[in-house]
């Protein structure tokens, strides 16, 4: 069942998954911590029996994350984003920059299409520490492939701060749960090519307080199963 949490006086409601393993949860639910946008956040528990009732209830896609808002609901994280984007322009959830933007457009909408391989092979266990799998070819080219959008994006737009364009944009939401997942397998990004570059960028993410609550979260979440 859905349970509700940090009520506030606000005009969005968040409905996550489980904090541990829903990565797409994670996307807009630290963009919206990064930018200090007031919500009321609500979990539906996954991999429950009725786990999906619970979420058709709320969107018509059956899947979370899903933004209500004053306009109705929204859901798709990078739908989410992109309303961020449009109605807290203050934000600057996409760089100002027009090459810039258009550079962290592009990388996130390939992060939300691509990578099966990476997902199936390195799903999000935020809390687990697992042994690196066997490296697919296929494997072996989705993280070469991150590690070399994360080295050109800090390269031509990142001198502003510790993130791909400086600071924080919807693109580093979109790849935060990428940095958790090499975490949790211990990849040695070296071996795919870093020269130092993108390690350096997962650290940043992984050291972002907001990243630090949504794990304090996950904790409280696991432990609470445990008990129940």
């Amino acid at each position: 069942m859905a349970e509700g949490a940090h009520m506030a006086a606000t005009n969005y409601t968040l409905v996550i998954g489980d904090k541990n393993i829903s990565s797409w949860s994670l996307r807009p639910w630290i963009a919206l911590k990064a930018c200090r946008i007031p919500f009321a956040e609500e979990r539906v528990r996954l991999r429950q029996p009725d786990s999906k009732a619970e979420i058709s209830r709320l969107s018509p896609s059956g899947k979370v994350p899903i933004l209500t808002t004053p306009n109705g609901i929204v859901w798709d994280s990078l739908a989410i984003l992109e309303y961020l984007a449009e109605h807290h322009v203050e934000c600057r959830l996409w760089p100002q920059n027009a090459k810039a933007r258009a550079a962290a457009r592009s990388i996130s909408a390939e992060m939300h299409s691509g990578f099966a391989t990476l997902r199936n092979d390195m799903s999000m266990d935020l809390l687990a520490r697992i042994a690196f799998p066997w490296v697919s070819e296929a494997l072996e080219a989705d993280i070469r492939r991150i590690v070399a959008i994360w080295h050109d994006a800090r390269t031509r737009f990142g001198k502003g701060g510790p993130f791909l364009f400086g600071t924080f944009t919807n693109a580093d939401a979109m790849y935060a749960p990428v940095a958790t997942r090499f975490r949790t397998y211990g990849v040695d990004l070296a071996r795919f090519g870093d020269d130092g570059t993108a390690q350096t960028y997962a650290n940043a993410l992984l050291s972002m307080p907001q990243m630090a609550a949504w794990t304090a979260g996950a904790i409280e979440e696991v432990k609470q199963r445990a008990s129940s």
